[in-house]
């Protein structure tokens, strides 16, 4: 018997109080720049109603900062065109009367409408795909780990020198972030989930390695691998197949540096 296809969902954004953002942020800074305001919708305040977009731009080109309604069939893409960036909410919607799509073949989980229906708030960890809320889960333990990290380099300069060289080397030769995780999210629609994921733990291992004292050398490994962790639970069930594959995950994951990484559910 022939499976039912699954329903397709579109998402939409929000910036934290509920609000939409533009959907083309160059055009938002130069209208603000003339001290124009940049119009918007807040989808909290409409749950289960239909709203019409409030300044319709022409159909389907960014005309104006605000000209339609941009949601995703995707949502492990939803973060590419965020204003602020993350934090996010997010709300599932339904597009109603006439739909575009200047994405074309390229953009495929992009659509737009002048009018949607609110349907529901939901999940903001699934902006990041499919395993999101493993991998925030990752990113809120960094501060912690990266100033254990910090103070077992501290302890032991020497010997855990070694051993990040040891792993950075392998880590590079075998290109276990730019290209194994990298081209595994473009396939699986997480790119802009994993880029803003890499951003947010850089950000955070930094901040928590530099306040611990560590020193030039140890804060840049501490940084890789702590991007390099919350890749592999990004991706952990895209690298997967063989045991070369299953090495990178590993890898990824910090599997051969003394500290015990969390083990994704």
């Amino acid at each position: 018997m022939a499976r039912s296809a699954r329903p397709v969902v579109h998402y939409m954004a929000t910036r934290p109080d509920g609000t939409v953002p533009p959907t083309d942020n160059y055009l938002a800074r130069y209208y603000r720049g003339l001290g124009e305001t940049i119009p918007t919708v807040n989808l909290a305040d409409h749950i289960g109603e239909t709203i019409d977009h409030p300044s319709p731009g022409q159909k389907w080109y960014t005309d104006k900062p605000f000209s339609y309604f941009h949601m995703y069939t995707r949502p492990g893409e939803i973060l590419e065109r965020i204003e602020d960036g993350w934090p996010i909410r997010l709300f599932v919607v339904e597009p109603l009367g006439e739909t575009g799509n200047w994405g074309g073949g390229y953009y495929p989980y992009w659509l737009m409408s002048q009018q949607i229906r609110v349907v529901e708030e939901t999940e903001a960890w699934r902006a990041f795909g499919h395993r999101g809320a493993q991998t925030l889960a990752a990113i809120a333990q960094l501060p912690d780990l990266a100033r254990q990290w910090a103070d077992e380099w501290a302890a032991d300069p020497e010997d855990t020198r070694r051993t990040y060289a040891a792993w950075n080397e392998r880590v590079h030769d075998t290109h276990a972030l730019d290209w194994w995780a990298h081209y595994r999210a473009q396939y699986s629609r997480r790119e802009a989930g994993l880029k803003v994921a890499d951003q947010l733990a850089d950000t955070a291992a930094a901040q928590a390695a530099t306040a611990a004292g560590a020193d030039t050398e140890a804060l840049a490994v501490i940084r890789l691998r702590a991007r390099c962790l919350v890749a592999g639970q990004l991706m952990f069930d895209r690298i997967r197949n063989g045991e070369y594959e299953q090495s990178i995950r590993a890898l990824l994951l910090g599997a051969a540096l003394d500290t015990p990484t969390p083990v994704p559910a």
